[in-house]
């Protein structure tokens, strides 16, 4: 089992990525899972053709520890097992503690053996990185970490804290980075940006990904851009994002 777990700021494109890199896989062959943490709890939608899941903490909320380990991880397109962590009640309780508790309720309903995957994805908010946010970097979940970024300045300022955070946990049995993933936004020096940035934390860039107004018309139809144009070049970038993962 590979557990990868993908950061960023807020809106730079993490779950339509890990989405379409989750579908390349599975349509590989490989057993994929995909948990969303993110109190939005949207990472799985397009997955799941636009119908909400139950998340883990509302599930907790309601039913406590008396619920099965199907409630909460559903099938959805090309096979990926999909779960999202969910937040807490607006104005009441930590996001980043409702992570951990998501996870921790993850693991104690043997989601992971009961699915058995070859790949687990972890789509992680990564504007602040506290604690709770910092969960699936932790020893026993994942084994890897890749950032999301643009050329866009806030993006670059936001992948620089995370990796700032990986590095701080070196020495820990943390996950370690594996390098950063560019969502192409055109704006300008933007691969030079992002260069810099690897050469500060000592990471290179694994894949990018150009700006395709197929993703915005597959999102909106609710389905990746791996279902609804399989035959586009922009879907190609994402089988071999995918590739470089393998």
């Amino acid at each position: 089992m590979k557990k990868i777990a993908v950061y960023g700021k807020g809106g730079i494109g993490k779950s339509t990525i890990v989405s379409n890199m989750a579908v390349s896989l599975a349509q590989q062959g490989y057993r994929v899972m995909q948990i969303g943490c993110d109190p939005k709890a949207d990472s799985t939608i397009a997955l799941r053709h636009g119908e909400p899941l139950p998340t883990v903490l509302e599930t907790f909320r309601e039913k406590k520890d008396a619920f099965e380990a199907e409630e909460i991880a559903r099938v959805g397109y090309a096979g990926v097992v999909c779960v999202e962590a969910g937040g807490p009640i607006p104005g009441m309780g930590c996001a980043g503690r409702g992570i951990i508790t998501a996870l921790e309720k993850i693991e104690a309903k043997g989601i992971y053996e009961t699915c058995q995957p070859d790949f687990v994805f972890y789509d992680v908010l990564g504007d602040v990185v506290c604690g709770g946010f910092s969960m699936p970097m932790r020893s026993g979940y994942a084994d890897e970490i890749y950032i999301v970024s643009s050329g866009e300045n806030m993006s670059v300022y936001a992948a620089a804290n995370i990796a700032t955070a990986i590095r701080n946990f070196q020495g820990r049995g943390y996950a370690k980075l594996g390098g950063v993933i560019v969502n192409r936004r055109n704006v300008k020096r933007e691969m030079e940006k992002v260069s810099e940035l690897c050469r500060d934390f000592e990471t290179e860039i694994v894949g990018a990904v150009g700006f395709s107004e197929l993703v915005q018309e597959a999102e909106e139809r609710h389905l990746t851009l791996m279902e609804a144009y399989p035959e586009s070049a922009a879907a190609e970038e994402f089988r071999q994002l995918a590739s470089r993962m393998l």
